[in-house]
């Protein structure tokens, strides 16, 4: 028979699995996901859909049969992060496990929002509930890296993503015309899964003119990310694809230029002569943006890695392609830790701090 630590992990792997069902449409709350079992079987399992709606344990308890029931009082929940003890949108769910008599919660992770902070598990305690807590800490907080960056550091959760060529160059030095093909169809759903995941996008001004992206979801499914392009002298035409109007644009610019744009792009006023990244950080934190995309271009990704501001590096290599001469890729910082991974005939690698 397995003991009760392996049980724990097992049943609290299968609610991170739940949880990251999730994945782009919490923002700004948490993936969460809770799993009630009794007596080895699992009685109930949820997770938090979408920001605004039930949580995972009141989506958990909720699927529990009516002939299950009774069954509450001797189970144990599950749950990746703590459960919550303040009034938002929703009750405070903790005062649900309460209610229902459950006598065990196992907690992946602590919830850092000031709101909460341990004060679901001391009411819970308090009420005599065994709780205990750290079960698959780490994968939990990955899991959920973009809401504690929101809470913990104040700004989002930043991805820096690049595809470069086998020999470090991610295009070819051009004033116009096409960009070098170095993704893949493969990896190019790739990256819309990537958008997905992600609050907002951030390009340049030169990565807009050149390339006039959409910035939008095309090769998957998800709320449409918030556009975000850098305009300091007020140079970018309004035909561009960003400013089409089919979502929310931001430009930040020096100078406000009044009736340049339609519907859905706000203009932001940053001082340039200061770090731009960190402004940026913060205008995005006071809209709850928690998780931030930086597609390009090299010198505006390369700026983020000088000033440290970043929790992930995508960077794709197309092994198959060479080109004599071109934009060089960001400089990568130093002791970085990697992973690999294939994506078609492509190899990804990424880094994290």
């Amino acid at each position: 028979m397995p003991d009760l630590i392996s049980l724990d992990t097992m049943y609290m792997r299968r609610a991170l699995q739940l949880a990251a069902c999730g994945a782009g449409s919490t923002s700004p709350n948490p993936m969460v996901g809770a799993v009630i079992v009794h007596d080895g079987r699992i009685i109930g399992e949820g997770y938090h859909i979408r920001a605004g709606e039930p949580h995972a344990e009141v989506n958990a308890i909720n699927s529990v049969k009516e002939h299950d029931r009774p069954l509450l009082p001797e189970s144990t929940i599950y749950v990746t992060l703590e459960p919550c003890s303040h009034y938002g949108k929703t009750p405070p769910c903790c005062d649900l496990i309460i209610s229902k008599g459950i006598k065990r919660v196992v907690i992946g992770s602590v919830d850092s929002n000031v709101c909460v902070n341990g004060g679901g598990i001391a009411r819970m305690k308090a009420a005599g509930i065994d709780v205990t807590v750290g079960v698959l800490e780490a994968e939990c907080l990955r899991l959920n890296g973009a809401f504690f960056a929101a809470h913990e550091k104040q700004r989002p959760y930043i991805t820096l993503k690049w595809a470069q060529t086998l020999n470090g160059f991610i295009d070819v030095v051009r004033d116009g015309g096409s960009a070098l093909r170095i993704s893949t169809p493969v990896s190019s759903a790739a990256v819309h899964k990537l958008r997905a995941w992600h609050d907002a996008i951030l390009v340049g001004t030169r990565t807009a003119l050149l390339d006039n992206p959409s910035l939008n979801l095309r090769h998957w499914t998800g709320r449409q990310p918030l556009r975000l392009v850098i305009d300091r002298g007020g140079v970018l035409p309004s035909t561009l694809a960003l400013f089409d109007g089919s979502s929310g644009t931001v430009v930040y610019t020096s100078t406000v230029i009044n009736g340049k744009f339609g519907k859905n792009v706000e203009q932001v006023v940053l001082d340039f002569t200061v770090d731009v990244p960190s402004q940026i950080l913060s205008h995005l934190h006071s809209l709850k943006v928690n998780s931030l995309l930086v597609e390009g271009g090299s010198i505006l990704l390369q700026s983020f890695i000088d000033s440290s501001l970043w929790d992930t590096i995508r960077v794709e290599v197309n092994e198959t392609l060479c080109i004599p001469d071109g934009v060089p890729a960001p400089s990568l910082p130093a002791s970085l830790e990697s992973c690999i991974k294939r994506c078609g005939k492509n190899r990804i690698y990424l880094f994290g701090k």
